[in-house]
């Protein structure tokens, strides 16, 4: 590639990702989240929790007159409780759904995994050691909505990489195939010389 292309390209990704930090001529090739399924039910979860709980407030106000003026303040209390705790539980999982991302570069695979607020990393692996890409769907909910897990094997300590709710398509896996593919390349020649 043409180093002022290359230039430009990592300028673009210091830019656009500034949290990660990339080499002098490294540039983000593909930038992956997870499935926007998830997305839909964490807000969808969300969103029904909230109706519930508010379909709550609503029947305990309609049975004003079977409830005693303590017990109804004690039911209010709870559903005021559940309330907060049900938006308090979608935007942890909102933070933890934006927390994970894979990021593909010219010369690395960086994977940012959060599992909980307070248990997140980040796995650096050098491009040129991945030995094999692949994407996998296990469920008929899996195949419906186009989701599963990306994985990346590595030469070596045989470790194996995986990316659980991916929505890769498979024009993706052949270019991120064909990148491992160049790095491999790349790493051989630069052995040679």
């Amino acid at each position: 590639m043409d180093s002022n292309l290359a230039k430009i390209r990592h300028e673009r990704s210091v830019k656009d990702f500034p949290g990660l930090k990339l080499e002098d001529d490294e540039y983000v090739e593909f930038a992956f989240s997870r499935a926007k399924v998830c997305l839909f039910l964490i807000l969808g979860g969300t969103a029904g929790g909230l109706i519930l709980i508010l379909l709550a407030f609503l029947l305990t106000l309609l049975a004003q007159s079977m409830i005693d003026e303590m017990g109804r303040h004690f039911l209010f209390i709870i559903l005021f409780a559940l309330l907060a705790a049900a938006i308090i539980i979608g935007v942890i999982a909102l933070r933890i759904y934006r927390g994970n991302k894979l990021f593909i570069t010219n010369k690395h695979v960086i994977q940012m995994v959060m599992d909980t607020l307070v248990s997140d990393s980040i796995n650096i692996i050098d491009l040129a050691s991945v030995e094999d890409a692949s994407f996998r769907q296990n469920s008929l909910l899996e195949k419906m909505f186009h989701y599963g897990t990306f994985r990346l094997s590595t030469v070596g300590d045989e470790t194996t990489y995986t990316f659980k709710y991916s929505d890769i398509e498979p024009s993706e896996l052949k270019a991120v195939t064909k990148l491992i593919t160049e790095a491999k390349k790349i790493s051989k020649k630069k052995k040679e010389d």
